[in-house]
């Protein structure tokens, strides 16, 4: 990890990737922080990390942006942690462009490369959570070459991320949006929407 980085910003990966250099172990042990999480979860993050949030959205933490690590963690604040701390609110979305335009310039920086895997997994969700459907392509070449170079013993776990990543890419293609964020958002389902959101799967 980066000599460099703020204090602050290794709170909030120790927080998310835990401390073992071992990806398998990473997503075995945080998998129920990442895709589980409920209230305990949502008001450990709100206690611990909503001011540094509110630093991050207001540019008072950008000299994270230049190292690797500073970048990955300010992703998280921002694009995950506002998903915790705004749960069902349309804040949780506020300031998605924001955490999309940091990945877009580590991504022309190659900065990814500097991030294990189950970094990169998170450094690209910014991309499928986009409503453009270039991102949405871009983010399903990028899961794609994730899986592609991942060892055989992640190949599976890679394989769905991808599967994810195709599936939010297929409902942008078809709806130019997510519908499921529609009610959050005060937008008025479309006939077609209102149907699939009627439909198992339909929500993320």
């Amino acid at each position: 990890m980066d000599a460099a980085l703020d204090p602050r910003a290794r709170d909030v990966l120790d927080h998310w990737f835990g401390t073992s250099v071992d990806d398998a172990d990473v997503f075995a042990e945080k998998g129920a922080l990442w895709f589980g999480a409920g209230a305990a979860v949502d008001a450990e993050i709100r206690a611990r990390f909503a001011a540094l949030h509110d630093e991050a959205v207001a540019g008072e933490l950008d000299p994270w942006l230049a190292v690797p690590h500073g970048r990955l963690a300010l992703v998280i604040l921002v694009d995950q942690f506002s998903r915790n701390l705004f749960r069902g609110a349309a804040r949780a979305f506020a300031h998605d462009a924001l955490a999309r335009a940091w990945v877009d310039d580590g991504l022309r920086l190659g900065i990814d490369r500097d991030l294990r895997l189950c970094e990169r997994v998170f450094f690209y969700l910014p991309l499928e959570h986009s409503e453009s459907l270039a991102d949405q392509q871009h983010s399903v070449a990028l899961f794609t070459t994730l899986r592609n170079a991942a060892p055989a013993a992640l190949r599976a776990r890679c394989d769905d991320y991808l599967d994810y990543a195709v599936r939010h890419r297929d409902i942008v293609a078809r709806f130019g949006r997510f519908p499921h964020r529609n009610a959050t958002l005060g937008r008025a389902s479309t006939e077609a929407e209102s149907e699939f959101l009627r439909q198992p799967g339909s929500s993320f």
